[in-house]
């Protein structure tokens, strides 16, 4: 396990995730419709967000932070996981109620210098549902471009979905 830096931006501060945050990142991960384009269907409680962070931390490669305001409650959870040398993987979550403030936009901008700089990778990828609007629309915000469709390539609890491949280049 990683254990990445602080990063900081103005009213934003991105620092190491813990298994503590489960309780706060309940509110996302708990949240039926928050959770409704991840992997598999809203945990059922705080112990079940407990175990799935430690197990995402426990991933070889994975670079992950608590999105915060002040360094203090998390609002929502980044990670950048390194597949194989200099490419990277993407993915965040919010809570509702951090939702709207810029906080996810300056979070990913973060992460992505941080990969590209201190981590030397010269491509991150997201991998986003096709309905899911906001988060394609952060993504393009934050510089990324749309680079295809992989039909079928996921089976969730909505049933086999696609993914719309978003990927960003070292300038």
């Amino acid at each position: 396990m990683t254990t990445p830096p602080i990063l900081e931006a103005s009213g934003v501060v991105l620092r190491p995730l813990v298994v503590g945050d489960a309780e706060a990142l309940f509110a996302a991960h708990g949240d039926e419709q928050t959770h409704h384009y991840w992997s598999g269907p809203a945990h059922a409680n705080v112990a079940q967000t407990a175990q799935y962070i430690e197990e995402t931390l426990a991933l070889p490669g994975a670079h992950c932070w608590a999105v915060s305001e002040d360094g203090g409650e998390a609002l929502g959870r980044i990670g950048l996981f390194v597949q194989r040398e200099g490419v990277a993987e993407i993915g965040i979550i919010m809570r509702r109620d951090a939702t709207g403030r810029g906080l996810a936009s300056k979070a990913v901008t973060l992460v992505c210098e941080y990969g590209f700089t201190t981590l030397n990778l010269h491509r991150i990828a997201a991998d986003i549902d096709p309905d899911n609007n906001a988060s394609i629309s952060l993504f393009l915000r934050a510089g990324f471009q749309r680079e295809g469709l992989l039909r079928g390539n996921w089976k969730t609890h909505l049933g086999v979905r696609d993914t719309v491949m978003m990927g960003k280049l070292r300038e």
